[in-house]
């Protein structure tokens, strides 16, 4: 998809500079919050995206909106934040893109509409278009995507397939200690754990895989705190 060669970026094996042109009439791109002239009509915003791209959508940018239930009659302006959402997807995904850049695109989306977007995402990815999308909904990223990126002030911090960044090594343990319940995440082997728990007045104890929410959080957190020393438990 991306490769870097001395001198030159290649997308979509083209050069990122010299096929500027041909490139983005491969990519559908989404922006979180996307701006329309408010006084026109959704079906014409649609159109006018087609027609700059030079090409003829109309047929799926039909189907796209009779699956989001998108009304072409409406002005932009009249349109709430979700409703506005669904055109911006309409606009991305209409010409077929080989390559789809969405940034939190189900903002806004009511649960029936997510569920709508994300089906229409799994189809065009069966026909090989590659979709990139940001997202603070991690349940999203867990039941859909294939891969993950968690990203830090624009740095990749951890980066891997999401079955295994959910099967990692972190773990949530959960205990009884006279009486108070307590529970903190632990990153070490299972050995050292025992170990450790051996020496403290268990009553209870349950260990288990971590959502994919506490791997985001304790990824965010690995720099400040290294993790996987029992002592460091939080009060529940």
């Amino acid at each position: 998809m991306l490769r870097f060669q001395e001198g030159e970026i290649r997308l979509l094996g083209m050069d990122a500079v010299k096929e500027q042109k041909e490139i983005l009439r491969k990519v559908g791109y989404m922006p979180s919050e996307a701006m329309f002239y408010p006084s026109m009509k959704v079906k014409d915003v649609i159109a006018f995206a087609a027609k700059a791209r030079k090409m003829d959508c109309t047929k799926e940018a039909g189907r796209i909106c009779s699956l989001l239930e998108v009304d072409g009659e409406k002005r932009i302006e009249q349109l709430s934040l979700g409703n506005r959402k669904k055109v911006s997807i309409v606009c991305a995904m209409q010409h077929k893109p080989e390559l789809l850049i969405l940034d939190e695109p189900t903002s806004g989306l009511d649960p029936l509409m997510q569920e709508a977007f994300f089906q229409l995402i799994l189809e065009y990815n069966r026909q090989g278009t590659t979709c990139f999308l940001s997202s603070h909904v991690l349940s999203e990223v867990k039941n859909y995507c294939q891969n993950a990126a968690m990203i830090k002030e624009g740095v990749i911090i951890k980066q891997d397939s999401v079955e295994n960044l959910t099967k990692s090594n972190v773990r949530r343990v959960k205990l009884m200690e006279e009486g108070e319940k307590k529970e903190f995440v632990y990153t070490g082997s299972m050995q050292e754990l025992i170990h450790k728990l051996d020496k403290r007045k268990v009553e209870d104890l349950l260990i288990e895989e971590p959502s994919l929410e506490e791997l985001f959080i304790h990824y965010y957190e690995q720099e400040k705190d290294e993790g996987g020393d029992c002592n460091d438990i939080v009060n529940s």
